[in-house]
Parts: C-alpha cells; sequence; structure tokens
C-alpha cells in the first residue's frame, strides 16, 4: 500500500517549489521554447527532478513518464507508473497567470488509481482515489448534472460558430484544472480536438470522474495510460446528462481532424 499522506506532501512541496519562482509573485524565472509554441522553464525542470526523485523513493518499484523527462520503454513493463506534468499551464505561469497547476496520477494497469493536482496560486488542492471519490481542498466534489446541451459552460476564450449555443466560461491555460472544473460543478463540458499527451490529462480525468463526471477520447472511447506511444487524440469531459449529445456534436469534426493532425 502506497502512504497516501506522505504522496500529498509531496506534491504539495512540488506545487511549493514551482510556487517559489511563480513570476505572479514577482519573481523570475529562465524559460525557452523546447519547439515552436512550446514553452518550458526552470520552474518545469526543478519539479520534474524533485518529484522523480521523491516519488521514486516513496514506490520504487514504479516507472516513469513526464513531460519533461526522455522516456524510457522500461516502462512498459511494469504494473505501476507514475504519470507527471511538472507545470501543467506554463503558459500561464511565465505569464504571472493562476491557471497552472502540477499534475501527478499513479497508473495501474493502464487506469489511473490516483490523481493529485496542485495550484498553489489559486489555493487548490485536488485529490481523487479511484472507487473513493474526489476532493478539492478536502471537500467532496459532485460533477455538473447538466440536462441540456445547449447553454453548457465550457471554458473557452472563444467558440467556433457552429458552437455559439454553448456558454464560456473562464479558461485557465492547464487542460488540467479546465477538466477539474467540471469535477467542481464550474463547467459542463471541456472538449478537444488535437493529439495531446497523455501527462496532461492522467489526474484530472480521474478526478472528473471520481466527482461523477463522464470521461472519453473525443470519439468516445475510454482513455489509456502507458502506452507505447503516449498520445491521444482528443478529450471529452461532460455532465453525463449531455455526453451522448457532445459525442454527436464533436463527431465529423473528429474524424477529419484526426488523421489530419496525427504527430
Amino acid at each position: 500500500m502506497i502512504d497516501e499522506a506522505r504522496l500529498q506532501e509531496i506534491v504539495r512541496e512540488a506545487g511549493r517549489i514551482a510556487h517559489r519562482c511563480w513570476p505572479g509573485e514577482g519573481h523570475s524565472v529562465e524559460a525557452w521554447e523546447k519547439g515552436p509554441g512550446n514553452p518550458v522553464s526552470a520552474a518545469d525542470l526543478a519539479v520534474d527532478a524533485f518529484l522523480g526523485r521523491e516519488l521514486g523513493a516513496l514506490l520504487p518499484a514504479a516507472g516513469w513518464l513526464s513531460e519533461e523527462t526522455v522516456d524510457d520503454p522500461a516502462r512498459l513493463g511494469k504494473g505501476l507508473i507514475w504519470l507527471v506534468d511538472p507545470i501543467d499551464g506554463t503558459r500561464d505561469f511565465l505569464r504571472g497567470r493562476s491557471g497552472w497547476c502540477v499534475s501527478v496520477a499513479l497508473i495501474s494497469a493502464g487506469r489511473p488509481l490516483i490523481g493529485i493536482l496542485s495550484a498553489p496560486a489559486r489555493g487548490e488542492e485536488w485529490l481523487a482515489v479511484a472507487g473513493r471519490g474526489a476532493w478539492r481542498n478536502g471537500t467532496a466534489l459532485a460533477a455538473s448534472r447538466r440536462q441540456q446541451f445547449a447553454g453548457a459552460r465550457v471554458p473557452a476564450d472563444h467558440l467556433p460558430p457552429e458552437d455559439q449555443d454553448l456558454a464560456r466560461v473562464a479558461q485557465p491555460n492547464s487542460i488540467a484544472l479546465r477538466i477539474a472544473m467540471v469535477a467542481a460543478d464550474e463547467a459542463d463540458l471541456v472538449a478537444t480536438l488535437r493529439w495531446g499527451y497523455e501527462w496532461d490529462i492522467a489526474a484530472a480525468t480521474l478526478i472528473a470522474r471520481e466527482a461523477g463526471a463522464e470521461v472519453s477520447d473525443a470519439f468516445g472511447h475510454a482513455l489509456a495510460y502507458n502506452k507505447r506511444d503516449p498520445h491521444a487524440f482528443g478529450l471529452l469531459v461532460s455532465a453525463p446528462a449531455i455526453y451522448g449529445a457532445a459525442i454527436e456534436r464533436l463527431a465529423g469534426r473528429a474524424a477529419l481532424l484526426a488523421p489530419q493532425t496525427r504527430p
């Protein structure tokens, strides 16, 4: 059995490490681009190194997959792996905005067992344990129960013409925090139609699912983790009653975009 209290403290300290570098508190941090439009900072690497060391000591048998660590295929032979995004929402982090978090999930046989988000700039800690529920700052979460698709709240800066029947709400840069908004009944729907990575969503999708939301890829298929290729196309997290309508709305676009944008 894993020491859950120790795990929470490790992720909390990772959040503190990032927060001590956050420009929103007047700090400066070195940053550069790994590729066009893909920023990274010294804080990302510091958190990654800390989590790699501490989580490795907490559960030595577990494998490791992180956005900021070169992938080791040995993880594929592990029954357990840590799936980590040291700072999800790096753009908001670097701009001094609060829409970022540290994301850590423990994966077993392709499914999340534990998911934790530390969002110190927002004063939030999110936790889910498979089969036991989800919490924010110790308060149990119950996901959106919206019944009508039209008017559904979506974290977005803008909506395409075909989605003008939906309602925009404030969008943090972190996809994990946007997913968590559905878990906390602060949004009804989060959908993406692009190729992303397992580490972006593993912890948050467990939080949403344990709070009662529906979770799948953009085609309605179950998500799987610790795959040889850590990419997945699209994401859908929604109130259960509008999930079918969301799949219907996205189906044509997903079928068109997936092959065109394959990484």
